[in-house]
């Protein structure tokens, strides 16, 4: 029987008006250190993000959460940050920042397989 190991994750926001807080859920951030895993999910349902903010690039959102599972997976496409370690891809994944995307605080829990954890929090978190 597997022993539980401990996880950390995010949700991955876009807050397309900062000054109004409002947001939408756009993915998951899962790091497991026991088990050496990272990995990032995002979604862009635009209809939610219209709604919001008629006028929102929605290509330039896409653009730039799409990068966010690159830099997770450490595809050295996604530049200098992806050539980080897992624990350092992660924390700078999870950072505050004040820009229209932006994570939640970090949460923690445990899980056997942290595939299977990410799967679940997609699920949901995500799922519209």
């Amino acid at each position: 029987m597997p022993v539980p190991s401990s996880f950390d994750y995010a949700v991955v926001r876009v807050v397309p008006r900062v000054e109004r807080g409002e947001f939408i859920n756009a993915g998951v951030i899962v790091f497991c250190l026991e088990r050496r895993f990272l990995e990032a999910r995002v979604e862009v349902d635009e209809a939610r993000l219209r709604a919001l903010w008629p006028e929102i690039d929605i290509e330039l959102v896409r653009k730039h959460l799409e990068a966010i599972p690159r830099i997770a997976a450490g595809d050295v496409s996604a530049g200098p940050i992806a050539r980080l370690s897992q624990r350092e891809r992660f924390h700078w994944l999870v950072s505050p920042r004040s820009t229209i995307i932006q994570v939640s605080p970090v949460h923690s829990g445990l899980c056997d397989v942290p595939g299977q954890a990410m799967e679940q929090l997609s699920q949901r978190l995500l799922a519209t």
